[in-house]
């Protein structure tokens, strides 16, 4: 024992939970926010109604709650862990349970429940559905200004392939599903992902999928998400992320969408052209074109606003998932919780 005193820890006490939790939210805690300003209870109708529907007897082991559930694919994609790194964390900390409505005592789902709600949300295209959900909340509450809209697209990186040339070759020819079919290589096409795709930016090799967004100019809500392979240029994707409600309003987006297919679009839904311009081997801009760009873009960037939130406060725009629609719900559910996050931002700061 030490001959030297140090300051007394004390003894467990009645409330020491709250004192704790207080002292959590105290120092901003995000988790504490998004329960205060979202009520999750507006998904219900949409998990009970489809994942009941699904399950057909109430025969069996019960389910967890569907909206537990649901907050834990929340958190999940929040902190972006894995199943297994959930399932612990949940155990270990007290935001996370406090989040969830979990007591000490209560049982937690463990990283393979987790994974196969996932799967089920996944195959019945839940995800787009709960991102319609809050975002027809969104405009009820008037929050979607629809006085421009901004888009772009960023790369999903997933976990890069070790194939054969061979390989590779029929994958990108659109066989990938004849391969590793064999009983003992049934395990390795599990892993393996031949919906993803390379492609080449800046110099810089990528392999994977890619996260186009409409983003409301005034607000920074994003209106509509589309999932491609990594390969598919980024103005591929406009006349799907446009919907009725933009007819009409001023289109800002880089230079990657300068281009006829995308003069088309705008032309049809009546859109004023806000697309950055840039000099080409045969063509100049001119100095009022310059300015044009200049006051364009301190519109434009405010999307780089958005993925740079996924990439820092949701850690980054990897995916796990394999598979294109694994990817697309991975998607689904990142810009989800960036509009749930920019909403309690915006609730909180009032700048609605």
């Amino acid at each position: 024992m030490s001959k030297y005193t140090y300051k007394q820890q004390g003894n467990v006490g009645l409330f020491d939970k709250e004192m704790t939790t207080a002292k959590l939210n105290s120092k901003g805690n995000p988790l504490d926010r998004l329960t205060k300003a979202i009520d999750f209870e507006m998904f219900r109708e949409i998990l009970e109604t489809a994942l009941f529907k699904k399950k057909m007897t109430n025969s069996g082991a019960k389910p967890y709650d569907y909206v537990l559930m649901f907050k834990i694919l929340v958190l999940q994609r929040f902190y972006h862990l894995s199943n297994e790194q959930t399932e612990y964390q949940i155990i270990d900390r007290l935001s996370f349970r406090n989040f969830l409505g979990l007591s000490s005592g209560d049982r937690i789902p463990d990283a393979n429940t987790i994974w196969l709600f996932k799967e089920q949300l996944t195959k019945l295209n839940l995800f787009e559905k709960l991102f319609d959900k809050f975002y027809k909340m969104l405009e009820d509450k008037e929050l979607i200004m629809n006085e421009g809209v901004m888009v772009d697209g960023s790369f999903v990186e997933v976990p890069r392939q070790r194939n054969s040339r061979a390989e590779n070759a029929e994958i990108k020819e659109g066989r990938g599903d004849g391969l590793w079919t064999s009983d003992d290589e049934r395990n390795k096409r599990i892993h393996k992902d031949i919906d993803a795709r390379w492609t080449v930016k800046n110099n810089q090799n990528h392999y994977g999928y890619k996260n186009h967004v409409n983003v409301d100019t005034k607000s920074k809500f994003i209106k509509k998400g589309v999932t491609t392979d990594a390969s598919v240029h980024d103005s591929k994707a406009t006349e799907k992320l446009i919907n009725e409600k933009d007819k009409g309003q001023p289109f800002f987006a880089d230079s990657a969408y300068i281009g006829a297919a995308v003069k088309k679009i705008l032309r049809h839904n009546n859109m004023k052209d806000r697309i950055i311009k840039r000099n080409t081997k045969n063509k100049t801009i001119s100095k009022r074109q310059e300015t044009i760009n200049k006051r364009n873009s301190k519109v434009r960037v405010r999307v780089e606003h958005v993925f740079g939130f996924c990439e820092q406060n949701l850690r980054g725009m990897y995916s796990r998932a394999v598979g294109f629609l694994r990817n697309a719900a991975f998607n689904t559910l990142t810009n989800l919780v960036y509009n749930m996050a920019r909403y309690e931002q915006v609730m909180r700061l009032g700048m609605n």
